[in-house]
């Protein structure tokens, strides 16, 4: 059964690697193994000896394997039904009205909410919508095309309301950089297949303010119970906390919080967790059985143990409604109800087997739960402590245990953690050490007591129990080495160093358990490889309606530009760019260049200098913009960026040939045409970086560095709109291939078409980021200009194919 049961698992996991789904046909062909099975075990039914062994064994790896098929080919059939719920390429950016209920709690958004929407009814006729949308309803936002007089504020929404709305749709699409988070893949778990924004509309108006579907009640109570608690507690600092603890509902933690849980390793606990479950759990159970076995008259109806079994299960239950199923609460959920129903029939089995019907049946209802880092810690963690208590015998102290078990988890997770995030909290043993007693037996408890007994009292104690926390957590952060950040580790790194932490923790007479920290080497000293001597790179991220671009030398690194500002807490910064650097092994920027102050260059660079140390950075600023000051106030090298500063790195040469001394004190210059170009050459090729430079510029520049200019590569001057890319200036660089960086379906229309055309005409291979997602070019002896588009590099079947595809490919 085991090994069934993680064929199955296997079966589902390998099909979310997958860059299509299999074809039908494939199904046919997975009935021969299945057959062979069959007729292996009617052999063996008449086989003796030897050949009945071989034919059992056989039977036996063939029933494996098609188990293994079987969860393939299940989540295949999951996958092809998920996404045929698509929205057709032709209703996106169309007006369609809708009917629909409000399908989980609403959230705050900059300049409005947004909010999950469940569509019941399509008004406008002919148009084709998914079943599940996820809508934004901004605030204060004049939309072109609404009707005379219509309104755009937002009316206050609640979760379980129908409404009729007027919606913008467009497919399911995100940036895809190296290492980076998979929109795509988060919408298709949480059945987003379109996404979009309410029209202003005078239509637009609430049908019912209770639509009294089964899952709207649970919405209506978290939503409810979250008002609650942010009311209760408005003005202290951890309301968010004491939400998430109740309902699991995180978005209202500030990310200066997530960043003080994540660098001490208690992130695990700032929501519903197993633990908080099991113990929620245990004490309903506990409390049923002591009051079940004191009534004669139930107790011979039903065993108590049965009873608490049956109350412990139920009280899990709810409490996992409440935390919004998320992947860790059902786990622990499945767990406990795989425990029960063996109790109840006297068969409770191992745990080992409990833990493994758990993960069969999260896979078998959530296929996508695999794509969730919470998956592999949650399960990861349950399956370490497993590891550790089979065949142990000995009776060690609960303080032992306890301690054994927390260094099991912090040495045992550690692959997990690098792969994933890149860091590990080296203060995390120690800050668990008080925060797991405190949150899970003080915290949660008050919190739980709060909503069933409406005090304020409890939630103001529970909050300054965790502030008091807090106060460790801070102390502890601030340690020069609270946190280890690295690259991520590779496959054969990743394996290896799983390997190791399993006959680390072996059991006692396991001999050589002391050489499993070899097998962890690996994950540290095998770094991803740099450019050679004299060769660089140049990488254009995908980062939407932006750009940043990075240049790797063997030695050195250069960031030109650093992404738009998505909202007041969300940056290409933090979000693209400095997560990228990370898992890339680059601890440090020798040179960061702002190319000029429009928001889509400049909006991740505040962010990102607070995470990432930089040398020096060039900009066309003025000396009293926010990042410029930034800088000064702190001592560190800024200057301005002029055309003739040069130098070199690593035998690559670097040059700015624009903005010159004149274009500061010209009035008449327009910040675009301000914008630092950067070229970048060796003996093997040259690439020129443009920012959003204008026709002005560009014939200041033909004028001025007619020689200079030719380059291999153009990042396409302002995201290929109109007022850039002169066919003059085109044939002066003469470029091999261009980059377009404009965001998908974007507000300006870029790049324009007739631009496009231009540079096809010139005979330039062109690709485009939100196309390809990011490209990342080689100049070296013998290499080709054929990027590395991460779309295609780390395909994947539920990525958003392109409307027109690459244009005019090299391959």
């Amino acid at each position: 059964m085991r090994c069934l049961l993680l064929a199955f698992s296997l079966g589902v996991v390998m099909l979310q690697q997958q860059p299509s789904l299999p074809s039908p046909w494939l199904v046919v062909t997975a009935l021969l193994p299945i057959l062979v099975a069959i007729a292996c075990a009617l052999y063996a039914k008449r086989a003796v000896g030897v050949r009945r062994g071989i034919a059992s064994a056989a039977t036996f790896l063939i029933a494996a394997l098609s188990v293994c098929m079987a969860g393939f080919f299940y989540a295949a059939w999951r996958a092809d039904a998920r996404l045929a719920d698509a929205l057709p390429p032709a209703w996106e950016g169309q007006d369609i009205a809708l009917v629909g209920v409000i399908d989980d709690l609403p959230q705050p958004a900059d300049r409005g909410t947004r909010f999950a929407f469940a569509v019941e009814r399509i008004l406008t006729p002919d148009a084709v919508v998914p079943s599940r949308l996820s809508l934004a309803w901004y605030n204060g936002w004049p939309l072109a095309g609404a009707r005379a007089g219509a309104t755009d504020a937002i009316p206050e929404i609640h979760a379980g309301e129908r409404w009729v709305l007027t919606v913008r749709l467009k497919r399911p699409h995100g940036t895809v950089n190296p290492h980076g988070f998979d929109v795509e893949a988060w919408l298709l778990q949480n059945e987003f297949r379109a996404t979009g924004y309410v029209r202003a509309d005078d239509d637009n108006h609430r049908v019912d303010a209770f639509a009294a579907r089964v899952t709207d009640y649970v919405a209506r109570a978290r939503e409810s119970i979250r008002t609650r608690i942010l009311r209760s507690l408005e003005g202290r600092r951890y309301a968010g906390v004491i939400a998430a603890l109740a309902i699991g509902d995180e978005r209202a933690i500030p990310n200066e919080q997530w960043q003080l849980f994540n660098r001490t390793g208690i992130g695990h606990l700032i929501s519903i967790s197993g633990l908080h479950i099991t113990f929620f759990a245990a004490l309903i159970g506990g409390l049923a059985y002591w009051l079940w076995k004191r009534s004669h008259a139930l107790t011979t109806r039903l065993p108590a143990r049965k009873a608490a079994a049956v109350a412990g299960v139920t009280a899990a239950f709810i409490y996992v409604l409440l935390a919004g199923f998320e992947i860790p609460a059902q786990r622990t959920l499945y767990m406990l109800t795989i425990a029960a129903i063996g109790l109840w029939l006297g068969r409770p089995g191992s745990a080992s087997v409990v833990w493994l019907w758990a993960l069969a049946v999260v896979l078998a209802w959530d296929p996508w739960a695999t794509l969730t880092p919470g998956f592999w810690l949650s399960f990861g963690a349950v399956g370490l402590l497993l590891y550790i208590g089979v065949g142990r015998i000995g009776g060690a102290s609960k303080w032992r245990e306890a301690l054994r078990a927390q260094t099991a988890i912090t040495l045992g997770l550690i692959p997990l953690m690098l792969v994933l995030f890149q860091q590990i909290s080296i203060v995390s043993p120690l800050a668990n050490a008080v925060a797991i007693p405190v949150v899970t037996f003080i915290v949660v408890p008050l919190t739980l007591a709060s909503i069933v007994v409406p005090w304020d009292v409890l939630l103001i104690i529970a909050h300054q129990t965790f502030a008091w926390v807090a106060l460790l957590l801070e102390w502890l952060s601030a340690m020069p080495a609270a946190v280890w950040q690295q690259h991520a580790p590779g496959i054969f790194a990743a394996v290896a160093g799983i390997l190791g932490v399993l006959w680390l923790l072996a059991p006692r007479g396991v001999p050589g358990r002391a050489l499993g920290l070899i097998w962890l080497a690996p994950l540290f000293v095998i770094v991803p490889l740099l450019p050679a001597m004299g060769t660089f790179s140049v990488t254009v991220l995908d980062v939407g309606q932006g750009l940043a671009v990075l240049v790797q030398t063997h030695a050195h690194s250069l960031l030109y530009d650093t992404g738009p500002r998505f909202s007041e807490t969300a940056d290409a910064g933090n979000r693209i760019v400095a997560p990228m650097l990370r898992a890339n092994g680059i601890a440090r920027l020798d040179g960061l260049i702002v190319s000029h102050q429009d928001s889509d260059h400049s909006g991740g660079a505040l962010s990102l200098l607070q995470t990432v140390p930089v040398q020096w950075v060039s900009s066309s600023l003025k000396t009293d913009h926010p990042i410029v000051r930034a800088r000064a106030e702190r001592g560190e090298a800024v200057w301005r960026c002029l055309s003739g500063q040069t130098w070199t790195w690593d035998g690559v040469e670097f040059e700015i040939l624009h903005p010159v001394d004149a274009s500061y004190v010209n009035p008449k210059l327009r910040p675009n045409d301000l914008s630092c170009v950067l070229r970048v050459s060796n003996a093997a090729g040259s690439a020129l970086l443009t920012g959003d430079i204008e026709a002005r510029t560009e014939s200041d520049l033909i004028r001025r560095e007619p020689a200079r200019l030719r380059s291999d590569l153009l990042v396409v001057p302002h995201h290929g709109s109109r007022t850039s890319s002169t066919p003059a200036f085109i044939a002066s660089v003469r470029p091999e291939v261009a980059a377009f960086t404009p965001g998908y379906r974007n507000r300006f229309n870029h790049p324009r078409p007739e631009i496009v055309e231009r540079y096809v005409a010139a005979g330039v291979h062109n690709y485009r980021t939100d196309y390809d997602g990011a490209l990342t070019f080689t100049f070296a002896e013998g290499s080709s200009r054929v990027p590395r588009r991460e779309r295609a590099h780390d395909a994947r079947y539920w990525r958003d194919a392109p409307v027109e595809g690459e244009l005019a490919p090299l391959d």
